[in-house]
């Protein structure tokens, strides 16, 4: 990393016996932050932004177990202020270089009846706030913490985009409405029907959290480097609109044990005149630590494709036979009658193998290929996979070695059920088997609740497996997609192998809105990169799949358009090789799209509404732009100002046709080229969830 600038290290060192009010500014000085101790000794801040209140007054603390010491009773022992500017290169990413520039505000506190320390270090960036609680070493050894009170003060009864709070899933639609109506809505509408939920309020909600302050001011609220603690969700009091901190606790009831010294996660505030301004901040990341691996030439994005839509439509099957409630240990495959439906068979295996290397793919995901799958979902059974003995129809060496011959790599999975101690006592042997055949990914899966019983999803402990199942990976250089698991909080800086997550609503939701896809770069993507699963061609799943009634609501070019609006170093084309062979004209675009970037411009958006970036491939000077729209239509005017002045480009559009609509025409599209420059302006209409894909290449 390249040190531009560190200044002011530690130079407003202020010993205090009485207080007053501490001061940190962004470096552009829009955004001010103001520290104080209340009457009672309790921690608090405000935020305002271009001289308005933005964070009212905030309280800060914890409740530790026997103790109060750390809520109250606080005196400010220093403050110091500091500056840093620098730049740094992450491994893959949306830009080649991210800035890292903030101001820093150091607050030591100590309960001198108690005896006790805690500090608080906030740093004010040109995009929002950060700030984190360090215990420092002293008398006690560890804390049991019991609630966190960090509070977020809303100026008003503002607009939000958001999903009901739980401890276990995030796969829920958004939902846009002033923070009024969350419990009348929660209190509606309930929750979903995913395999394992857990609510605790009816104000409570999940971060990343959009909002919108008024016609001119958004802002969101996340966290950042989160590393053994438990998610955090927030509680709404709708009486006096003041958020405050829900940490998902451990089956005892407890949030968190920790050893001193510890650091929290970060808690995030980003703030920006234009919804743009949100999507394309690095705050997040510029939070978390930079990687201390030494060598990261093996971590590749990643275009691959997977024997996992026919099963997930219910074309095929993840089981090779109709068996269920017996023991894995002692169940006979060899006498077991298959089912005919087994998808992840050598025969269908190879096909796949061949479309995917055919059309420069660098791996094939295949799911159902270990035993298990009969007796799986929502069992809660300890022993439920082994993740290292493939099912008889599965000849492991045999199509790793006809991958290999191709050029391509096939991808592991690891579906754990949510067991993630029987996952532990195999995850050695099953990343080692992935090494002995020449696996280098591994999509794991925590579908239904956790083992052991009564944890959750987002707790400490589950917290920790996850990062534990990373760490390990990285040992074996291996790459990791997490399904099921905690929504990311920009750990992809420090470990570049967790290459992506799910954590959301993705593809596998046949029926999710339009809109949908307009939100979740707001939200979900400000932790880190989405398994989206894009590339969807055929809508109407009954076209492949008898007595199906589903039906996608996109257009085709909607789903060409995701590649782009959606920024993941890992992204799959989604369907059915046969889908693909019948549109290769719109494939093509799915083939061409880069995976890595070397520039990223949000044009323009509105959450829920609809999107529009520019990309610029790392690898080459060829530009690629796309745009979704929610279930309206719209039409737009794609300005191309961002391409190098004087250069000239062959554009290629992928756009809706003129009769496209989601529900009643999904797969009409046109395709058109033309030369461009930075002066041209392309006129787009996105029909009801539609959107367009461009190609620009450069022309020497």
């Amino acid at each position: 990393m390249k040190n531009l600038l560190v200044s002011a290290l530690m130079a407003a060192v202020t010993a205090v016996s009485c207080m007053a009010a501490e001061s940190v500014t962004s470096p552009d000085g829009k955004i001010s932050l103001k520290f104080d101790l209340s009457d009672t000794g309790t921690p608090c801040y405000e935020v305002s932004y271009r001289g308005q209140s933005l964070i009212g007054r905030s309280e800060l603390g914890f409740d530790v177990k026997g103790s109060t010491d750390f809520k109250s009773g606080m005196s400010l022992v220093s403050a110091a202020t500091s500056s840093s500017d620098s730049y740094w290169t992450p491994v893959w990413g949306e830009n080649d270089s991210i800035r890292d520039n903030y101001n820093q505000l150091y607050v030591k506190l100590e309960n001198k009846k108690a005896k006790t320390k805690m500090d608080i270090v906030f740093r004010v960036f040109d995009d929002g706030v950060g700030f984190r609680y360090v215990f420092p070493r002293q008398s006690r050894k560890s804390l049991t913490v019991t609630d966190e009170l960090t509070q977020f003060a809303m100026p008003g009864d503002i607009t939000a985009w958001w999903i009901p709070g739980d401890y276990d899933t995030q796969e829920y639609e958004y939902t846009r409405s002033h923070l009024s109506e969350i419990r009348g809505i929660n209190e509606k509408n309930g929750h979903t029907g995913n395999v394992s939920q857990t609510s605790f309020s009816p104000t409570g909600v999940q971060t990343s959290l959009m909002l919108k302050a008024n016609d001119s001011t958004y802002l969101n609220l996340h966290e950042a480097a989160l590393i053994d603690f438990p998610a955090m969700h927030l509680n709404l009091d709708d009486k006096t609109m003041v958020f405050t901190s829900w940490l998902t606790p451990n089956r005892d009831g407890d949030k968190a044990v920790v050893k001193l010294p510890f650091d929290t996660p970060w808690r995030v505030i980003m703030i920006g005149d234009r919804a743009t301004d949100i999507l394309a901040s690095n705050l997040v990341l510029n939070l978390n630590a930079p990687t201390d691996y030494t060598d990261t030439s093996w971590i590749k994005p990643v275009k691959y494709m997977g024997v996992w839509w026919e099963m997930i439509t219910g074309k095929s099957s993840w089981a090779y036979t109709d068996a269920e409630n017996f023991d894995l240990a002692t169940f006979d495959y060899s006498k077991a009658k298959p089912n005919g439906k087994h998808g992840a068979n050598n025969e269908n295996v190879r096909r796949y193998i061949d479309f995917a290397a055919d059309n420069g793919f660098d791996q094939l995901l295949i799911e159902g290929w270990n035993i298990g799958w009969e007796d799986w979902f929502g069992k809660e059974k300890d022993f439920v996979f082994d993740f290292i003995t493939p099912y008889p129809d599965f000849d492991i060496k045999a199509l790793n070695d006809y991958a290999h011959s191709k050029g391509i790599r096939l991808m592991m999975h690891h579906e754990t059920s949510g067991s993630i101690p029987n996952y532990e006592r195999w995850m050695d042997k099953a990343y080692d088997l992935m090494n002995q055949y020449g696996y280098n990914s591994v999509k794991s899966g925590y579908v239904g609740n956790i083992l052991p019983k009564g944890e959750n999803h987002y707790n400490q402990n589950s917290v920790n497996h996850y990062l534990k199942a990373v760490k390990k990976a990285a040992d074996k250089h291996i790459m990791v997609n997490g399904h099921e698991a905690v929504r990311p909080t920009g750990l992809c800086r420090t470990y570049p192998n967790l290459i992506g997550n799910e954590s959301a609503m993705g593809t596998e939701y046949r029926n999710m809105s339009p809109g949908h896809v307009t939100i979740l770069p707001f939200t979900r993507l400000k932790g880190g990169p989405m398994d989206f699963t894009p590339g969807i061609f055929e809508m109407d799943m009954s076209t492949f799949v008898p007595g199906s009634t589903e039906h996608k609501k996109a257009t085709v070019a909607n789903q060409l358009a995701l590649y782009v609006t959606m920024y993941s170093p890992l992204q799959m084309a989604a369907d059915l090789p046969e889908h693909y062979a019948a549109k290769s004209d719109a494939f093509q675009f799915i083939k061409d799209v880069p995976v890595d970037w070397s520039k990223s411009i949000y044009l323009d958006a509105e959450p829920g509404e609809f999107i529009v970036v520019a990309r610029r491939d790392k690898n080459s000077d060829d530009w690629y732009a796309g745009g979704v729209t929610n279930g309206d239509a719209r039409n737009y005017e794609l300005k191309l100002d961002f391409l190098e002045p004087g250069a000239k480009y062959q554009a290629k559009l992928y756009f809706d046709g003129v009769t496209a609509d989601y529900a009643k025409n999904p797969e009409s599209y046109l395709i058109t080229t033309f030369d461009a420059d930075s002066s041209t302006v392309v006129p787009v209409r996105m029909a009801r969830g539609g959107g367009f894909a461009l190609q620009l290449k450069k022309i020497d």
